[in-house]
Order: C-alpha cells, then structure tokens, then sequence
C-alpha cells in the first residue's frame, strides 16, 4: 500500500481538537484511512459490528469488487481461473503469487500426491464418532488432530513448516472428506490412488468400493475440479478472519485451519449451498413448481419468516460470476447424467426466473450467487447434503493458508484484539449473599 497525496480529518462537535489520519490507497479497490493512531490521540474507539467498513489487513490475493461483480484471484479472472485452469494450478497461483509453468506446476502435482495419505491411527480416531455425527463436527476434529500426527511442522513461525504443512493440509483434505463420508456409510476407506488428478482421486475415494472397479467420469471430475477452483478463496470473509485470527496467537496451522473448518460450518457462511438444497427439496415437498410463485409471495412477506436462501451475497452486489459458471457446470452434469428433467433444477430455474424479473427482488439486487447451483451439482454427482459444507472446506484450505502465510509474513501484524462498545454494569460492590 502506498500513502494518500490527502489526508482525512476527524472533527468532534463537542469542542474536541480534530485530528488528522493517513489514507492509504491499494493497487485497486476504495482507499482506507488509517485509525490505528485513534484512540492514543482522541481516547475514543471506531464501532463497526460486523467489520462491514474496517479493513483488518492488507493482502496481496484476492479482489472482490462487489458492484461489477469482479472476483479475482492474484490479478486472474475467476472466469478464465475456472475455464483454462485446474485446482492445483490455482492452489500455486494462490500460494505462490503467480500460476505455474510446466516444470512448477509437476513439482506441485508430485508433491501433493506425496502426501494424500494420512497416518493409519486417524482411523482410529475417527471411530470414536457417531456413525450419524455431522461430518463437518468429524472434520473440526479431525483437522486439528492432525496437528498431533505431524510434529515436524506445527512451528508458524518457520517458514519451512508452514509450507510443508500447506501441501499436506492439500493434500490429506480430499481424503479426510471421504473417510467421513465412508464411516457414516460404514463403507470401507479407500486409499488414494496416485495415478489420478486431485479431483478424480477424490472422487474414487468417495464412491469407489472394494468389489468393484471404478472409472472416473471426466465430466465429473471436471465439474468438481470448477467447483473447487471457485470456492478456493474469497477474500476477508468470516472463515478466513477467523484462520488469521486463530493463526496471530501463534497458534499451529492445523488448529488455524481446524478454526476455519468451524466457521464454515454456520449456515451463513459455508452451509448456505446445503440450506439452499433444503429449500429446493421443501418446496418440491410442497407442490413443486406450481408452488413457486407463492413461495416467492411468502419470501417478500416479512411477517411470514420465510427466506430465500442462494440469491444475495454480502459483499457482491451484482450478479456472482461464480454463480454463472456453476450455472453451466450444473447443466453439463446434467446432461453427462441424463438428469436434464431433474425437478430440482426446474425449481431452481423457476425461482431464478421469478428473482431477475419480480421488482422486489431485482431492486434489492438479489442474484443468485455460487451456493444456489452448486448443491445441485454436488447432489447429482451423489454427494450427500451433509457433506456440501465439507467439500467447501476441502477447496477453502488453500486459499486459507495463502492467507495465514501472508499475515505471518506481514511486518506490521499482531495478535488480533478487537475493542467493544461497553453496555453493562458500571462497578458495583458485591453484597453479603444474606443481602442480595
């Protein structure tokens, strides 16, 4: 970041002596004045819930402008990311700063395969779970455990740690989603197999068995490895404050990440795709398509606490380009499928069609963003809805750790302290418990 050519000045209508703040301007995107001095000088703190106008960092990985909506990873388009790009291409690009030539991008492949098996006694971790618990309960678990497996890099501080633990976290997230998967099935675990891509690797592992061959499907191998490029990172969003938050104490990157898993597991954040299903199926439950028009009567009815889940996003403020292309990934799984009359996706084009025509929804500029076809892709591919949150998780570890190795690498960063606006008691004495 560079300093302003102005200043910005705070001025009090009490009489107090106004201040004047550094601006900082970014390569791209609103310039950001700077508070840090604030209370030193005037005693008094910002209030912002929700970090809506409080940039907490600065960081060099992604850019969202939310009024064009503009998403890019590293400078790249998440529309040309997504379209000439795999997964691990984009894991170096997020990384490493820059995309990989032939040579980086094989070390990178090798590296990661070397590492996509977890050690033998986390199975029998994983057997003190429910067969019913939530998988995303058993991958909080099972993140932070790692941490207990691999000793040789749990120092933060050492870069050489850091990045070790970046390719094994990689690498061993594909197989730790579909352990989950296979113990709440009581399906046995497959191992991975090094000779596939990340994505088909995974798929192997989540739906191959031991009594019969499986052969990768292209279009969906293709389709998940979309899905994890646009889920990869996304800015400064909960999960992500959370892992720079967690990883300021010092803290292990497994714990950071396992702090992230937890996150991402609200129905805000990371849940939203498997809330979206839920609604789709609730409708489809009620009537179907012939039903959507009054569902959509019910959602612009306040009174009425039904929500529209999948259309509207915090930060864009037009239409997602990652729902766009989740769009044509879901119509390609489809056909591949032959589910192209699935009654779901009807649904969900039923109720888009509704969103960009109706007023009300339009005025409020509610698109539908990456959550509202992605369950429907994943669920066509088989994956159960418990599991939607999982595999966000499994594309989200890369681009958390790009973001907790920047921070650690930023002179300027510290423990994360956040300040509160006090409304509770002023001091009082404590009573003899014969008084109270």
């Amino acid at each position: 970041m560079k300093l302003a050519d102005y200043k910005a000045t705070l001025s009090f209508s009490n009489g107090n002596p106004s201040i004047e703040m550094p601006v900082y301007q970014g390569s791209i995107g609103p310039d950001v004045v700077d508070i840090r001095k604030l209370y030193a000088q005037t005693g008094k703190f910002t209030y912002d819930p929700g970090f809506l106008s409080t940039a907490a960092c600065q960081s060099a990985i992604t850019y969202i402008d939310g009024d064009k909506g503009e998403l890019l990873y590293r400078g790249h388009p998440i529309e040309q990311l997504a379209t000439q790009c795999d997964f691990l291409e984009t894991c170096h690009l997020l990384l490493y700063g820059n995309l990989p030539n032939a040579e980086q991008k094989a070390k990178l492949e090798g590296r990661v395969t070397n590492h996509t098996m977890v050690n033998e006694q986390m199975q029998f971790f994983l057997r003190g779970f429910r067969r019913d618990a939530h998988p995303m309960a058993i991958m909080t678990g099972l993140v932070g455990a790692l941490s207990s497996f691999y000793h040789d890099s749990t120092d933060i501080n050492n870069p050489e740690h850091r990045d070790i633990s970046a390719i094994r976290l990689i690498a061993k997230m594909p197989t730790l989603v579909a352990m989950s998967y296979k113990y709440s099935v009581g399906q046995p675990m497959i191992y991975p197999q090094n000779d596939l891509s990340y994505a088909g690797n995974f798929l192997r592992m989540m739906f191959a068995t031991p009594c019969a061959p499986y052969k990768v499907n292209p279009v969906i191998e293709r389709a998940l490895d979309r899905i994890f490029i646009l889920h990869a990172d996304h800015e400064q969003n909960a999960s992500t404050s959370t892992v720079r938050l967690c990883g300021s104490s010092g803290t292990n990157p497994f714990a950071a990440i396992a702090a992230g898993v937890a996150c991402l597991w609200g129905p805000a954040h990371g849940g939203a795709n498997e809330a979206c299903l839920n609604m789709l199926e609730d409708i489809q439950a009620n009537g179907g398509v012939a039903k959507v028009g009054e569902f959509m009567e019910k959602v612009k009815d306040k009174s009425s606490g039904v929500k529209l889940m999948g259309f509207g996003h915090r930060v864009y403020k037009n239409f997602d380009p990652r729902a766009k292309l989740m769009q044509e990934t879901c119509k390609e799984v489809l056909a591949e499928l032959g589910l192209e009359n699935d009654p779901l996706f009807k649904l969900a084009l039923a109720l888009e069609k509704i969103a960009l025509e109706d007023d009300y929804f339009v005025s409020r500029k509610l698109y539908p963003n990456v959550d509202y076809y992605s369950g429907i892709v994943q669920r066509a591919i088989g994956i159960p809805v418990k599991l939607f949150t999982g595999i966000f998780a499994l594309a989200r570890t890369v681009g958390w750790i790009a973001q907790l190795n920047e921070m650690i690498g930023d002179p300027e960063y510290k423990i994360g302290r956040p300040r509160q606006l006090f409304t509770g008691s002023e001091r009082r004495d404590v009573l003899p418990i014969a008084s109270r």
